[in-house]
Parts: structure tokens; sequence; C-alpha cells
């Protein structure tokens, strides 16, 4: 299955990627990458990286490896394509402008039949690509529009209620992780995923909370280095399978977790 990763962090973090290295810990015998993409934010807008093939022939990913991103609000995605054609346009992360700010957008599962299941339930939001992963977030970004129409920051507690009651409808479709931004909160949706027996099972994403920088050994393993600068850093992680033999916790089956500046808010 694909793979996910974020960040929010409370300063800038200087964030390096070996995807190569990063892919292989959810992959399941020898599954092929089909296309890879990173999402930097810059305050509302993004520095978007992404291609329709496997990282290692890319010279971009070479740039990225050599030049660390400054961001506090980071998103990835690595492809194995179950739906649509290997292209740019079925290549994750998506993005889409709401409220005159970037939203981005990443899942990992399958959702078959949500064009018909779901047909009608975007407007001004249409796919690009072929994937049900991008006729999702056109769907869920539908919903939140409403919010956003004074071009005004929403209340946490509305997004998140919308976010929800989409997610239920998702899961009913088939595993629904995902992680989605507008920017100023990241929200994090765990349910199902393929786990190393085969079985599809809960958890399908992994939280972890760092307030001090790991060694150098286990970032290089992780295939994500994250430089922790100044003594107030705090950051907050997320991915399909734990990166390092830290403590990760996995979300439970239906969760949605919000986070702001690498600190989780609750939510009711």
């Amino acid at each position: 299955m694909c793979e996910l990763f974020a960040m929010s962090s409370m300063a800038p973090t200087d964030i390096q990627f070996s995807l190569g290295i990063f892919a292989q810990h959810g992959a399941i015998g020898r599954s092929p990458i089909d296309g890879w993409g990173l999402a930097f934010y810059d305050e509302c807008d993004v520095r978007l990286y992404k291609e329709p093939e496997p990282a290692g022939r890319s010279d971009w990913v070479s740039f990225i490896e050599r030049h660390g991103q400054h961001s506090n609000l980071v998103l990835s995605h690595i492809r194995r394509a179950t739906q649509g054609a290997i292209s740019l346009r079925n290549t994750q992360p998506f993005v889409r402008e709401l409220g005159g700010r970037a939203h981005v957008f990443a899942h990992n599962g399958d959702l078959p039949a949500i064009d018909r299941r779901m047909a009608g339930r975007w407007k001004r939001f249409h796919p690009i690509g072929q994937t049900d992963s991008e006729i999702a977030f056109c769907v869920l970004l539908e919903a939140l529009s409403m919010l956003w129409v004074d071009r005004g920051v929403p209340s946490v507690a509305d997004r998140a209620s919308i976010i929800r009651g989409v997610a239920a409808e998702f899961r009913e479709l088939g595993p629904a992780n995902f992680l989605y931004t507008d920017g100023d909160v990241l929200f994090a949706h765990g349910h199902r995923r393929i786990q190393p027996g085969g079985t599809v099972a809960p958890p399908g994403l992994y939280s972890l909370r760092r307030t001090c920088r790991v060694d150098d050994e286990a970032s290089t393993s992780s295939g994500v280095r994250i430089d922790m600068v100044g003594a107030a850093q705090e950051v907050m992680l997320f991915a399909s399978v734990p990166l390092t033999e830290e403590p990760w916790d996995g979300l439970p089956q239906g969760e949605l977790t919000a986070v702001r500046s690498g600190r989780q808010i609750p939510l009711a």
C-alpha cells in the first residue's frame, strides 16, 4: 500500500528525505514505487514536488536530499498504484485553493465506487486525475467550503465536525487513512491498512511526539532526518508505519487527530 508521512512543528524545521529508504518501511514484499510527492508549507502556500516514477530515478529527490527544506508543516506520499494510470495527475499529495490558502491531501487505502456512490457531491472542486483519492479530496473540500466563505479561518471544532462526518462515509467504502491540512491545522485520520501478515486491520496510521532530536543513526535508518533546532521546539509526526524504535502510537480505527504547530488540539 501507499505510504503517508506528515510533520507539524512549533518552529520551522530543517527536514531531509531519503525517499527510497522511507518507502521501504511499509513495503510488503517488493512492492513497486509508482510515484512520490512532498509538500512543504510556506505560510499559506506550499512548495510541491512530485513525480510519477520511483524516487530512486529522480534528480529532484537528489536535490531534496542534498538541500534540507525549512518548514513547520510537511506532508508526503509514496504511491503504489491501485487505481488510475501512473501519471503526474494521479500522483499525491493533491493541492487545491480554498479561502485564499493551499489545502493539501493524501490518502492511503482503496475506496471503490466512490465516483458512483458520491456522484454529484463535488461542484467547485473537480478531479484532474483518475484516482479514488482525488475524488475523496474533492468531496471533503466541497463539504468544508461552506466554512470558508468569508475567507476567515473557521474554528477547529467546526472543521473537525465536517471532516469526521465525511471520513465516516469514506470508511463505509474501504480503507480510509488520510492526512489533510489547510495550512493552519493538520488533521490525521486513521483507519485500516494491510498488515505484515496480509490482513487488513488497524492501525492505519501511527503518531509520535518529539521534544528533542533523535540520534543520527535513527534518522538515517528512517529515511527522514529532522533537525530539532531550539530549546522550545515541539514536533508531531504521523506515518503509515513506525519509522524508528521510538514509542509510536497507533491511531485507533476511525480516530481523527488535529495538530497545530506541533501540539495536539483536543477534540470534543
